[in-house]
């Protein structure tokens, strides 16, 4: 699924891409994969891209914007005249979101659900294996009434350590876990970076959150914040399959990623074989010796 870093990343790539640049089609191929009159989108421009949490927010020059979610499996691919006109791999492609083979695949797929082209050639899809995601064309009173935008939380670089540590006493029975991926508690982690956070800070995500001190609720803030940053910076988690506009792919996961999909395998830091249990009910992975002081916890946890 993509989380907040690859929708930063599908944010930060498409900027340089599809604004400002005239809308000359836009079809859609699944009924469910857009919202509103598509038609209303020719001879419209894209003037900004914003992001809060992972819900896109693709501004029009008539003061509209598009609501974009990726849910499981969507992501968005863009190929540039260049690349249209050659049919090479060489021209302008960018791809982010669910990695699969269709970031570098001739487009559409048959799994395009939506897909625009600009007065340049260039060309925007939509992709979407399992129909979940979509596309939402919405005025300013759409997106105030809006429940899931309404309900998110304030993401970690924009939370007060105060307000962190009271989150956690608020929620002192429920494991450290579930409350970082309880985004209306804070926004924009998910199951990678909850387990990296966790680790970076030595603290077993299946401890009680009441059971954190002040200094540990601060210290695993800032790890949500650098973890996050590192992925963003790398281009998300989706590795080799992630496509980024000069034709470079995503690492995180190659490069920094410490306990994720590392059970097995040693700790970079002690040595010690990474495990996986399940927390939240979501796979989780660990260092035994590096988070050792909530071992009490380990076998209570679903």
């Amino acid at each position: 699924m993509p989380e907040l870093p690859e929708i930063e990343t599908i944010k930060r790539g498409l900027q340089g891409l599809i604004l400002n640049t005239k809308i000359v089609q836009c079809e859609v191929l699944n009924a469910k994969s857009f919202r509103g009159d598509a038609g209303q989108l020719v001879g419209q421009k894209f003037v900004k891209i914003d992001r809060k949490g992972k819900a896109l927010l693709v501004r029009l020059d008539d003061g509209r914007t598009i609501l974009g979610h990726m849910r499981m499996t969507g992501q968005l691919i863009y190929i540039g005249p260049e690349r249209i006109a050659s049919d090479l791999m060489n021209g302008d492609r960018f791809a982010a979101g669910h990695p699969d083979g269709n970031f570098v695949a001739e487009m559409p797929s048959r799994h395009t659900r939506v897909w625009f082209e600009f007065e340049d050639g260039g060309r925007l899809f939509f992709n979407d294996l399992r129909k979940f995601g979509f596309l939402a064309l919405m005025n300013d009173e759409d997106l105030a009434r809006d429940k899931f935008l309404q309900s998110l939380a304030p993401e970690p670089w924009d939370m007060a350590p105060d307000a962190f540590y009271d989150i956690m006493q608020k929620h002192a029975k429920t494991n450290v876990k579930a409350v970082l991926l309880n985004q209306k508690l804070i926004c924009g982690l998910g199951n990678i970076y909850a387990d990296e956070a966790c680790y970076m800070v030595g603290i077993f995500p299946g401890t009680l959150a009441g059971d954190l001190t002040r200094s540990q609720t601060d210290a695993l803030l800032e790890a949500c914040c650098n973890v996050m940053r590192r992925s963003i910076d790398s281009g998300g988690s989706t590795m080799k399959d992630y496509v980024k506009p000069d034709g470079t792919r995503g690492n995180y996961l190659d490069k920094f990623a410490q306990v994720f999909r590392r059970d097995g395998e040693p700790c970079l830091k002690c040595g010690t074989t990474i495990l996986k249990t399940r927390v939240a009910g979501r796979g989780t992975h660990y260092c035994p010796h590096c988070q050792s002081e909530q071992k009490k916890e380990f076998t209570n946890v679903d």
